[in-house]
């Protein structure tokens, strides 16, 4: 692998990492300070691990089937794999975790909504990758020429993630948090448009 195509699968890790840690924010608020932790300070800072520790993990089931993707389309460019190779093994990989996990959880309907939202994105990355750029908008600017062409992809993407969800209300019952699905579908989408804007818009003359 190349120094620059390293720094571009960097470049879209971090970003993609970016996106999901802002997301996070939004999301996973401070409660309000009671006059213990205030007092005591070991109060708030087991308080603050165990808000720190849940953004964590919801970064981490943001970030799962973005980085099989990337991976998936860095190999497709290291190791000259085809894409149905890493299909499969993605395939494969996710059949184990079906298996290891409680089936009130994790469901197949869940993961083949993955596996179509992890196809998808490995096309994505794979043209970011293949793109000239040394930052991000100028990847997605050299792979997406057009603003209707990203905006295209990022519908695509906000319907598949909505099937990945969908699929796991089905699965959860009464147990799924559609309040916070619906949050979350609302921050991506308000945070994929003002990317789209700023990515496209006339930049100021100096």
């Amino acid at each position: 692998m190349t120094e620059d195509f390293y720094k571009k699968y960097k470049t879209i890790l971090e970003k993609e990492q970016s996106m999901a840690r802002k997301i996070a924010l939004s999301l996973i608020k401070p409660k309000q300070l009671t006059v213990w932790e205030i007092m005591i300070p070991v109060i708030f800072i087991l308080n603050y691990v165990k808000l720190k520790h849940s953004r964590e993990i919801f970064i981490q089931n943001q970030m799962f089937t973005k980085k099989m993707a990337l991976d998936a389309a860095r190999d497709m460019q290291k190791k000259d794999v085809a894409k149905e190779t890493v299909m499969a093994q993605i395939d494969s990989k996710t059949k184990e975790l079906l298996a290891s996990v409680p089936g009130d959880i994790y469901s197949d309907d869940i993961r083949r909504q993955q596996l179509r939202e992890v196809d998808l994105l490995i096309d994505h990355y794979h043209k970011l990758l293949n793109a000239p750029g040394a930052d991000y908008a100028a990847l997605v600017t050299h792979a997406y020429q057009t603003p209707a062409a990203y905006s295209s992809f990022l519908d695509a993407l906000q319907s598949a993630e909505k099937a990945v969800m969908n699929a796991a209300h089905q699965t959860l019952g009464s147990k799924a948090d559609t309040d916070t699905a619906a949050k979350i579908e609302s921050i991506s989408a308000s945070m994929r448009a003002a990317e789209l804007k700023n990515l496209y818009s006339p930049q100021p003359q100096p």
